[in-house]
């Protein structure tokens, strides 16, 4: 009953309903806070009005709320190509050692260059994704049938544990413990302008070679050896979509630290939306990711005003169960 209704829905219904979603949650991220704003401080932000109130929104919490639907996006998005890739329902940036070795090729270039730029920290963000999934993926693979599910979750905590390990003793050693928990703490206070013209068009040229090889990877999810029957080149699409994981996964590391879950949940979440074709998959996982990080920085700025709480802890919070229930029905509780 489920599919067939999934199936009655036309999917420009679903993905007008979701952009729908994403502007009212935009909006709300826009309104809510521990300042108090009004709606026409909100319209006046978008106006250019050189009003108070509309400047404090226009250059504090409209980066933060782009931002936040930016790594939001970014991170579904990697999360969905990880799992169709390696057709493992667990996959997720998080859990696979991308953000952890992002986080420690952070800490050493803050350590060995102080005076790096914010394009060179995401650069090094980059480096520091690709080496974490090569460990990963290198340890699950040396043992025959390694790409199993618990496998590969199990060398990505192994090497994610060793990663924090090295970015904790990198900052230590050099005294810039503080900096690097500033960066690798999950949060989105102190976003700006700046950072967004570095990270966001990376964000978007990455989802737009992923839209561009959806059919590809709807293949790949499905059958490796269908796929090269097809006449598709699946070397030449993984090593793509590899970069591209690796693209999204940094930039989201490099403007907000370390977030795990949000790669695991929402492509599942979308996937019980609107099937299993990554045709669909990844704009609505654009979309959904993105209101899914605005809902939860609104939470964090709202729950203990004028405190913040951290994003990170709040996603973990919902993740953790949402993981279990995974590893419980084997990948098909929201299939």
């Amino acid at each position: 009953m489920k599919e067939q209704k999934r199936k009655t829905t036309p999917f420009r219904i679903k993905l007008l309903a979701s952009i729908l979603l994403l502007l009212i949650v935009f909006l709300l991220a826009m309104k809510l806070g521990a300042a108090h704003t009004s709606w026409r401080d909100v319209w006046l932000s978008f106006t250019g009005s050189k009003q108070q109130s509309a400047l404090i929104l226009k250059e504090i919490r409209m980066p933060r709320e782009i931002g936040a639907l930016a790594v939001g996006a970014a991170l579904a998005v990697s999360g969905a190509i990880m799992q169709g890739m390696t057709r493992n329902p667990l996959a997720d940036p998080g859990l696979l050692g991308l953000t952890a070795g992002a986080n420690a090729a952070l800490a050493i270039t803050l350590a060995l260059v102080p005076a790096v730029n914010y394009f060179g920290i995401m650069i090094a963000c980059f480096i520091g994704s690709a080496v974490g999934a090569l460990l990963v993926f290198g340890i699950a693979s040396a043992k025959r049938g390694g790409f199993a599910p618990i496998r590969l979750v199990l060398a990505g905590a192994a090497v994610s544990t060793f990663l924090f390990a090295i970015a904790e003793g990198v900052g230590l050693y050099f005294k810039i413990s503080k900096d690097v928990s500033m960066w690798t703490a999950g949060g989105l206070i102190g976003t700006a302008w700046g950072q967004l013209q570095v990270i966001v068009p990376v964000i978007l040229a990455g989802i737009f070679i992923a839209i561009l090889l959806s059919r590809q990877l709807t293949l790949l999810s499905l059958n490796e050896e269908v796929a090269i029957g097809l006449g598709q080149n699946t070397f030449k699409v993984k090593v793509i979509l590899f970069l591209i994981i690796i693209l999204l996964a940094g930039a989201a590391v490099a403007l907000v630290g370390n977030l795990a879950f949000v790669g695991l949940m929402i492509p599942h979440i979308v996937r019980a939306i609107v099937g299993t074709d990554y045709r669909f998959i990844i704009p609505v996982s654009v979309v959904i990711g993105g209101s899914f990080m605005l809902l939860a920085d609104i939470l964090g700025r709202t729950l203990q005003a004028p405190f913040e709480t951290p994003v990170a802890a709040l996603i973990a919070i919902i993740g953790l169960p949402f993981f279990l229930v995974i590893v419980r029905k084997g990948g098909r509780a929201f299939s």
